[in-house]
């Protein structure tokens, strides 16, 4: 496995502090947001001074009924290309439901949510890994995620699910242990039964971020400091096996850079910790020595997970993956009933985390509708949300929410109501709206006429 060292997640809001950070061997970019044939100038001067840098996908959808998309998968190895990396890295999650499988509207989530730890579920992971695997240029690692809600009837522990994953593809991990900590708080999930459980030597890298907790329930924000659980869990990950890398995850409420460099200091102290207990668990103690057998016990991982069920059918199990993973996507973005088993309270807040990051990234995808709506923008947006789940990217739904927000007869103000309804025509075309002054004069000539 390639070392990569320290480093820290490339946004372009902190790619300035980042270049100048000292002791950074690596950075990661969330690859849908790098262009091939233009990669922003930070990269390129990252890379020239030997820092690799590593495509982190978000929206390929492994764990998801369907197969993985061939434009998706061609687009991340495009981007592993161009960037010159040593391995590409996604998720284990769904990110849209519904379609032909299911015969239903194709839903999006806009957010990494969990397959259940069923076999269903673990064989068409699997299957679909090996796809991707088969299409990507460079390895492929992939990520354990942060989990609200819990499915009802899993079979499998996360460690025995990653570590059957492992097993059976070939496939690296990249292991959260802020993740895993979320799954604490959140599932009543032991971090260090599922690190004990896990094939240590199939690690990748490791991703430390911070979070926060509300009403009990633990939010994987990545907007806040990295708290001293998620250190715990890479001291004992480190105790455990050397990390090949460990990078630090910030996406929002970027900090000043000495604060960031502070992090990566304790991040360090973490390892270096988690290394030293390593180095004393090897020495024998006198009660070590008489008991060889007992200290061999101890030592010994978790039993591994029992031998798969015998081979099924891979559409079967595709569509009752498609069926269950539909029900809960229409449940949280459709408002149709919960489906039976699950926490009816956990997903009304994942419902809502899903609205409000919606809201977000709308925001930061289309900066001129807050401008515009101003304080009238959340509040607007969620309502439309309740309603309106999203079935294409985030682009296409700002602009499904400002001409839903027309039709409706918002926003109130006439120049707010001009405004949008100029930038929902600006964008919606096939082609952007000439600026020329005949053209103009002309647009405005013919809604004079047609307002008589």
């Amino acid at each position: 496995m390639e070392r990569l060292g320290t480093g820290i997640g490339w946004r372009p809001e902190i790619a300035d502090a980042v270049e100048r950070m000292p002791g950074i061997d690596w950075v990661e970019a969330v690859a849908e947001n790098v262009c091939p044939g233009h990669l922003p100038d930070s990269l390129l001067r990252l890379r020239e001074r030997g820092v690799t840098v590593i495509p982190h996908g978000v929206s390929l959808g492994l764990g998801g009924a369907d197969r993985p998309d061939e434009g998706r998968l061609t687009a991340l190895a495009e981007r592993a290309e161009a960037l010159g990396a040593p391995l590409v890295t996604e998720h284990i999650a769904f990110v849209r439901a519904g379609g032909p499988l299911t015969a239903s509207p194709l839903l999006e989530a806009g957010h990494l949510l969990p397959v259940p730890r069923t076999r269903d579920a673990l064989d068409v992971l699997c299957e679909n890994i090996r796809i991707a695997q088969a299409a990507l240029p460079v390895p492929l690692a992939v990520e354990n995620i942060a989990a609200l809600l819990a499915w009802p009837g899993e079979e499998m522990t996360e460690g025995q699910f990653l570590y059957e994953l492992a097993d059976r593809t070939g496939v690296r991990l990249l292991i959260d242990v802020a993740n895993l900590h979320t799954n604490h708080v959140n599932r009543g999930e032991d971090p260090a039964k599922a690190l004990a459980e896990l094939p240590v030597e199939a690690i990748a890298y490791v991703h430390v971020a911070g979070g926060v907790e509300r009403d009990g329930v633990w939010h994987d924000t990545h907007a806040h400091p990295v708290p001293a659980p998620v250190l715990a869990v890479l001291t004992d990950l480190a105790s455990r096996v050397s990390p090949p890398g460990v990078l630090l995850e910030r996406d929002d409420n970027f900090p000043e850079p000495a604060e960031l460099e502070r992090e990566l200091e304790a991040i360090q102290g973490a390892l270096t910790k988690g290394w030293a207990r390593s180095v004393a668990s090897r020495v024998p103690t006198r009660e070590a020595k008489a008991e060889p057998a007992l200290e061999a016990t101890a030592a010994a991982p978790s039993t591994p997970p029992a031998p798969p069920a015998a081979p099924r059918s891979s559409e079967c199990a595709r569509q009752r993956l498609a069926l269950a993973q539909t029900a809960l996507l229409s449940a949280l973005v459709a408002g149709t009933p919960v489906p039976d088993g699950f926490d009816r309270v956990r997903l009304g807040v994942q419902a809502r985390a899903l609205g409000v990051k919606r809201a977000d990234v709308v925001a930061k995808v289309a900066p001129e509708l807050p401008l515009i709506l101003g304080g009238l923008y959340r509040p607007a947006f969620l309502a439309y949300a309740h309603s309106h789940p999203m079935t294409g990217g985030y682009r296409r739904d700002a602009l499904d929410f400002a001409g839903q927000l027309l039709l409706s007869g918002g926003p109130e103000g006439a120049e707010a109501r001009r405004e949008l309804r100029e930038w929902w025509l600006e964008r919606s075309g096939p082609a952007p709206r000439s600026t020329r002054p005949t053209v103009r004069l002309a647009r405005a000539t013919r809604r004079a006429l047609l307002r008589r």
